[in-house]
């Protein structure tokens, strides 16, 4: 790992408020690991209160678990009678293996015109986008059009079992009276053929987290053994890992592919989806696994000693399906590995698809026009989740909104869960400047 004076603060350059808590978010290590086993949030949720208590704010710390902890404030609006917006982003990032990376990953290192940082994307960058843009209202002796609610979750990355997930069950009334969300992974723009073009999630799929367990006899590895359990769940993750899931749109996807298709002049009724959206350049990292079902082998265990045929044999699978067809998805996944593996599923979660309609959407639209005024504005389905699916179970619609101008060369689906995530800094102030109007104008 390379080391980088602009990790020394007397070496850091000038930079706006925004970039500034981004980067102070990152110094905080939150590693997520799953299944409870996480860093705690605590740290993060702290410095969020005492930003917010010093614009005259009253939020609430939420502790699901020691050290697990969420951070929720609403703040009035205008006009009392319209439902409220939650704005909300999570605390906890993926685990980063400083090895692998040119900066440590926790260090917030600002270089090459650009934040760098575990949480960098995902989604340090939007918490300090939304705490600035509601100061920048407030500082000014201004209201949000309606009343925001303000939530920085745990455990995001865990599905938000200790985050979103435990509030909405145990603490509904926080949401009261709220109609809409706004959360991650949308909103940022990809290049397509010379266009600009800025992706709203309107949907995300559904998410099955399994474990396949296939069971044999234990032996000696010196035998001839055909009932290895290794050897039959290899067959399985083999199988269901080289599936090749058919195109199955939706109402968003194929909206998403007329769109695309006009820009770039084609019929979409005579063209491949599939290599339409390659067009996309970087931006097709998220945009081509919106068009089918994935099931991806993440983990494998297995075994303790050289010269032992273990009795058992375990793989961690990763399973998303468009909204409408999780279930028909998880009984193929059944058959596909067979009857003699076992299929445990250990989290699953709803998908879901809002329409690219109505109010939000339009000022959404409308703030994006006022800062690219060249740009267009699309809908896309998310290929992985949000906190939004948690929302939703209290009847809030949720959309990915953390605006995002940026070069057309870079990777940003790369950057998320990848190595040497990073954000240019001019995109977080532009996020900034967007979210600001969004909340003055809906």
């Amino acid at each position: 790992m390379a080391n980088d004076t602009t990790a020394d603060p007397k070496h850091e350059p000038e930079l706006s408020e925004t970039a500034r808590i981004a980067r102070d978010l990152i110094r905080f290590d939150t590693s997520n690991r799953g299944g409870g086993d996480a860093n705690p949030e605590r740290p993060a949720a702290e410095y969020v209160a005492d930003y917010l208590r010093g614009l005259g704010l009253e939020p609430g710390i939420f502790e699901s678990d020691p050290g697990r902890a969420s951070v929720v404030a609403r703040v009035a609006g205008e006009n009392q009678e319209l439902p409220a917006l939650v704005l909300h982003g999570h605390l906890d990032v993926v685990p980063a293996d400083p090895e692998n990376w040119t900066v440590d990953p926790f260090a917030g290192v600002v270089r090459d015109g650009m934040l760098w940082g575990r949480g960098a994307v995902d989604m340090k960058d939007m918490d300090a986008m939304i705490l600035t843009a509601i100061a920048e209202l407030l500082r000014a002796g201004e209201r949000p059009r309606r009343d925001v609610i303000l939530a920085f979750f745990a455990d995001e990355e865990n599905g938000g079992v200790y985050g979103a997930q435990h509030l909405v069950v145990e603490h509904p009334e926080l949401f009261a009276g709220a109609g809409t969300a706004i959360s991650e992974v949308g909103g940022y723009s990809v290049d397509l053929g010379g266009q600009r073009a800025y992706l709203v999630q309107t949907g995300e799929k559904s998410l099955d987290w399994i474990r396949l367990r296939a069971r044999g006899t234990a032996a000696h590895g010196s035998r001839v053994w055909h009932d290895n359990a290794i050897t039959r769940l290899a067959e399985a993750i083999a199988a269901l890992g080289r599936h090749e899931w058919p195109l199955a749109l939706c109402d968003t996807t194929r909206e998403l592919i007329d769109e695309i298709a006009a820009i770039y002049g084609e019929d979409p009724h005579e063209i491949d989806p599939e290599q339409l959206v390659l067009r996309a350049g970087k931006g097709a990292g998220f945009i081509q696994a919106s068009l089918r079902n994935t099931s991806n082998p993440t983990v494998l265990k297995a075994g303790y000693k050289h010269n032992v045929i273990p009795d058992t044999a375990e793989a961690l699978v990763d399973i998303r399906a468009v909204p409408g067809e999780q279930q028909q998805t998880m009984d193929l996944v059944r058959e596909i590995v067979g009857d003699d593996i076992e299929v445990e599923t250990l989290h699953s979660d709803i998908g879901l698809e809002v329409p690219f309609t109505g109010e939000l959407v339009e000022a959404m639209t409308a703030s994006i026009a006022k800062f690219d005024p060249e740009a267009k504005v699309l809908p896309y389905l998310l290929s992985g989740g949000t906190d939004n699916k948690s929302l939703a179970r209290l009847g809030i619609v949720g959309y990915g909104f953390a605006p995002l101008r940026l070069p057309a060369d870079l990777d940003f689906p790369g950057m998320f869960h990848g190595v040497d995530e990073r954000v240019p800094l001019d995109a977080l102030d532009f996020g900034h400047r967007v979210l600001v109007d969004l909340l003055r104008s809906y």
